[in-house]
Order: structure tokens, then sequence, then C-alpha cells
């Protein structure tokens, strides 16, 4: 089952409370004060793990708490602190509070961490109380409370290529052709209600990762059809391909449908590359790119996934375009260096 978004209780350890403590020791009348300081609280930490795809393990269990610290003793010996805990999800997973709405961070790379609760301070005990003028303090600090909150976890699929389209356009089928995937096929609309992943391998151990994002229909970014629920991941995608069935009514229509849901949903998200993917050329029997006004895609080309035609066109102008994505990245940076 694909989960991706959760709220979960969150809640740091109490730091321990210091020690009031005196020095007992034969031949010592007046050892002065010796509590130690308490330990500090345990912090619930957020961590990227490549390993994981899904939110599903927050659905059994939705509190988490760190341990506390110890307290403080005598001869000056500090309480041990709290155990943190870790709560891994997958990478591309966002935090937010659930009753403010703060926006704490995200997690994209693998082994990334965010603190999302912080534990407690440990108090002092009565030796740091002690001065010149007030040599026996029988004072002493009890722990900080550790944060605790309500924390929202949304997952936004991290994909180079993102397959947009209304239900029935034909993305998961040429998902299963392009990558190991294996989607469910099926011929009635909203047939995927969850994204899936899929890998393509290319020649020269050249890689990319393709999302099938279930069916985008008029209204989706008000939360019509699937809505809401799926548009969130596209975000991460680099390069969007829009798919449009060859026996669709009227091509330029579906597209400018398309576009504008995207556009309505995020301005930034309109401003990636896109391409235009006309699928089932296979009805037609016969090559054929269909006119249709896209000056601003990088690329418009027909497949046919049952046939295996047209596939490597498609995929030789995504590698180009998600290459020269990369390279705008890295020329910065290496410019950067430069003395």
């Amino acid at each position: 089952m694909f989960i991706d978004r959760v709220v979960v209780r969150v809640e740091a350890g109490t730091g321990g409370s210091g020690a009031s403590s005196f020095r007992r020791e034969k031949f010592v009348p007046m050892g002065g004060p010796d509590g130690g300081d308490g330990g500090r609280g345990g912090d619930v930490i957020v961590r990227a793990d490549r390993n994981l795809g899904t939110l599903l393990d927050y659905t059994y269990r939705d509190s988490w708490k760190a341990e506390r610290g110890d307290h403080g003793s005598g001869s000056n010996k500090s309480g041990r602190s709290g155990a943190d805990v870790v709560l891994p999800v997958p990478p591309g997973t966002v935090l937010r509070d659930a009753e403010t709405n703060e926006f704490l961070g995200e997690v994209v790379e693998h082994g990334q961490e965010i603190i999302v609760a912080k534990g407690g301070r440990g108090g002092r005990g009565n030796a740091k109380f002690a001065t010149a003028t007030h040599q026996a303090p029988r004072e002493w600090e009890p722990g900080d409370e550790g944060e605790v909150r309500s924390l929202e976890l949304e997952l936004k699929l991290i994909a180079d290529v993102g397959l947009v389209g209304q239900p029935n356009a034909g993305k998961s089928t040429l998902l299963s052709v392009i990558s190991a995937a294996r989607p469910k096929i099926a011929d009635y609309p909203f047939t995927t209600i969850e994204p899936n992943l899929g890998v393509v391998q290319l020649s020269g151990h050249r890689t990319f990762v393709v999302a099938d994002i279930p069916g985008i229909i008029e209204g989706a970014h008000e939360g019509k059809g699937l809505g809401l629920q799926f548009l969130r991941h596209i975000e991460r995608t680099r390069v969007l391909a829009f798919l449009i069935p060859i026996d669709a009514m009227d091509w330029q229509a579906e597209y400018d449908q398309l576009r504008a849901e995207i556009g309505a949903y995020s301005e930034e998200l309109a401003t990636k590359p896109h391409c235009v993917v006309f699928t089932k050329l296979d009805l037609l029997g016969e090559e054929y790119v269909p006119p249709i006004e896209a000056p601003d895609a990088f690329a418009t080309v027909a497949v046919s996934a049952a046939g295996r035609t047209g596939l490597d066109a498609m995929l030789a102008a995504w590698w180009t375009e998600l290459l020269a994505l990369r390279r705008s990245v890295e020329r910065p940076t290496e410019d950067a260096e430069l003395p």
C-alpha cells in the first residue's frame, strides 16, 4: 500500500534533574556540595532512508517518544543523556508542524537528518551554585521538558521524468515497457490509484527514474478526481512528459488542459521542461505525429508501447534534456571553485 501523508505525535525526552548532595568522607568534616547535573533528554530525529518508498509504517504507530535524561548524583556525577529516537522516512519527505503548518524542513538525500523535537536541557546540581559567599547551597534545577509536537510527514516522489496525462492515456503501459516496473494495467479509467516508479536503463550504464502519476482531470488542482492527492508528486520531477492518446477527441484541447491544471497547481511546476508524447500509435497502423501548438516543449514524439515503436526517439529526447539540466546545475558549482 502506498501511503504518502501521515501525522504522528513526537515527544523529545525531558532533561534529568540536578542533584543536591554534599561530600561525605571520613576525616573531611566540610566536604562541600557535590551534586551533579542532570543528563540531556533525547532528540527526535527524522532521517532519509533510500530503502523505504512509503510512509506505511507510520500508520501502525502514531506516537514516538525519546528517552529522558538521568538525574545527577553525588560525587559530581552527571546523569546519562537520553537516547535519541530516529524516524526513517523515504527521501523526498517534507516535514511540517501539523498544528501551525510551520515548515520544518525536508530530507532529500540518503542519510540526511533533521531534528524535529529537541530534548530538554539537564538541570544543574547544587555544586554549580557554590560561591565564595554561598558555600553550602542546597539549590538544584529540574530538567527542562522536551519539545512535543504533531508532526506531518508528506512524501513527494523524486523522479527524473514524470508521466502526466488523463486517465487511460497509456502511462502505466508505457512505464511497464521502458522499465522493469509492473503497474496495474486495465482498459478502464483510474486504473492507477497510486504513483509507480520505474528505472529506465540505457546503454553505457545510463539510467534515470520515471514516475507514473495517476490520471489528472479537469479541476484536479481543486481536488477533483484524484486531484491534490497525487499532484504533489509531480513537484520533484525534473522533466514532465504530457501523454495524449492518439485517439483523443481534440489533441490541442487535451494538451492545453493538462498544462492549465499543472499551472493552476503550481506556477513553478509550469516552468519545468516538458515534452509531448502521443501514445497508442498502433491504433493508426502508421507513423504519424499529430500537429500541435506546443512552443515550449523540447520535443514532440509519437509512440506505441504495444508495438514498441518510437520509444528510442522518446528516450533519447528525455536523456538529452536530463543531461542538459544536470550540466546546468553542475556548471555554476564548478565555476564557483575556479580561482
